[in-house]
């Protein structure tokens, strides 16, 4: 099915209205998933997830949705709404502007189109069955990934080295010294960046279905290719390598599957 950029803007700003009142105000954080270690939740989170639902349920009440704070709901439906309201909640709560709210739409379990929403930016980059776009401060236009093949010549983004531990640890080091140069921090804003022609490798580990569905269609669509480390879609989630050409996607994967 075909979903309209006017609808993703919709999903945006509906999400703009809840997250960016509470940007760079205090007392954001409402509660850690997590016993042993942190992983915050914000109102803005919650109060963004809801209208992004109300939205899809009034537009195509015959479709599922999963969320990250509000789980699942017609979970059968052939179509599947995936919903991160605020993906880097960490650089939110830090006043950060490198988070992003990312809405992906699955067909039988197959990204088909998305968006990250950076509404501090006045950023937007979607993706349909045909293209993936970018509207922004600077105007619109059609996103390509840079033709990188060399590791050497390549920028490769993660989150935080600390989240590869064990054997991804080591893999991961190893890759690093092999590029040209490395940032850390950008969580679904370096998919973006790499979708818009601006940084060749993402790699990370640990990632959920919500965290990076929506930017499986803009990265593919861009030109750029997205798998886990064993090479299976992306959808799986888990451990992700995302990469600007197919060339540069297989020279990383040779040394992330060097055990």
């Amino acid at each position: 099915m075909r979903i309209e950029a006017e609808f993703m803007q919709q999903i945006a700003a509906a999400a703009a209205e809840q997250t960016l009142p509470r940007f760079r105000q205090a007392g954001l954080v409402s509660a850690n998933k997590l016993a042993s270690g942190f992983d915050p939740v914000t109102e803005a989170d919650r109060e963004a997830e809801q209208a992004i639902r109300a939205l899809i349920r009034d537009a195509f009440p015959d479709h599922g949705i999963i969320g990250e704070e509000f789980g699942r709901e017609n979970e059968d439906a052939r179509f599947q709404w995936v919903i991160d309201p605020i993906d880097g909640t960490r650089a939110f709560i830090s006043g950060i502007p490198l988070w992003g709210t990312l809405v992906g739409l699955t067909d039988n379990g197959d990204a088909v189109a998305g968006m990250m929403s950076q509404p501090f930016t006045g950023e937007l980059f979607w993706a349909d069955e045909s293209s993936s776009q970018y509207t922004g401060p600077d105007g619109s236009r059609t996103l390509s990934t840079r033709q990188t093949t060399d590791l050497a010549e390549a920028t490769l983004c993660t989150t935080t080295p600390a989240m590869f531990t064990g054997w991804r640890g080591d893999v991961y080091g190893a890759l690093e010294q092999s590029v040209r140069l490395a940032r850390y921090g950008t969580d679904c804003y370096a998919y973006a960046m790499l979708a818009s022609g601006s940084v060749d490798l993402v790699v990370e580990t640990g990632l959920q279905s919500y965290d990076i569905t929506a930017m499986i269609p803009i990265i593919e669509k861009a030109g750029g290719v997205i798998t886990t480390w064993d090479g299976k879609p992306a959808e799986a989630a888990g451990d992700i390598v995302a990469a600007a050409t197919p060339a540069l996607h297989e020279a990383a994967m040779k040394i992330l599957n060097a055990r």
